[in-house]
């Protein structure tokens, strides 16, 4: 029996394709533990995309157009210290986003989708730091199971914060996701507040490169993560 996923218009990133940390988490359900997704062009929504494997690599196809590839990882990267959620609620209140925004309606951080639709992360710099964090609250209409978000909400979370550390670095047309390996160290319960915070790590012509990671309230560690941003031509 062939797999697939299917990315809702709900979980879009740009207005006609899927959001990039959604649509990793997608297939990263297909690997076991820590994985490396890479998004080979614009993920498709509202149709079913085909899955196949090749050994230990996981395909995502559009028809004869690969969309995404995934490979078991094994992420290290440095985690910084949380802020608080004070700062976090702070650092929100100066997102850029919220007076330029490529993609306005992204599920994860665009300021056009309304609370309870889309997940409205916010990340703005912490004062002293070179850090941004956002404030975050998961709907309970969220995909989840057994009471924690599913895989996709999660790599969700720990997407778009890492987008806005390289906001300096940004261009006039934006980044979009191009690759993303991530670590969850513990299930995110719904419904319960936490933390999401991105920082820089470089620049190679193009790609910028930056590291993430979701935090519980009382500091602790959910998910990491690092991604490989492209500057939009």
């Amino acid at each position: 029996m062939t797999e697939s996923i299917f990315i809702a218009r709900r979980f879009r990133g740009p207005e006609e394709s899927g959001n990039g940390g959604y649509t990793c988490g997608l297939v990263a359900g297909f690997v076991d533990g820590d994985a490396e997704v890479t998004l080979r062009r614009p993920p498709p929504l509202e149709r079913p995309l085909a899955v196949t494997r090749q050994g230990e690599r996981v395909l995502v196809h559009d028809g004869p157009d690969l969309v995404a590839e995934a490979v078991p990882a094994h992420l290290e990267i440095e985690v910084p210290a949380p802020p608080t959620l004070a700062e976090a609620e702070a650092a929100a209140r100066a997102y850029a986003g919220l007076d330029r925004h490529f993609f306005p309606g992204c599920f994860v951080c665009g300021p056009a989708r309304a609370v309870g639709d889309g997940l409205r992360v916010f990340p703005g710099w912490v004062p002293g730091r070179d850090l941004v964090a956002a404030p975050v609250a998961a709907d309970p209409s969220l995909p989840s199971t057994g009471g924690f978000l599913a895989r996709e909400i999660a790599w969700s979370l720990l997407d778009c914060p890492g987008a806005w550390a390289m906001e300096r670095e940004m261009e006039e047309a934006g980044v979009v996701l191009g690759r993303m390996t991530a670590r969850m160290v513990a299930p995110i319960p719904v419904g319960v507040a936490g933390i999401a915070v991105g920082w820089p790590l470089g620049r190679d012509g193009r790609k910028l490169y930056s590291g993430t990671a979701f935090f519980a309230v009382d500091g602790r560690l959910h998910g990491l993560a690092r991604q490989t941003w492209i500057v939009r031509a």
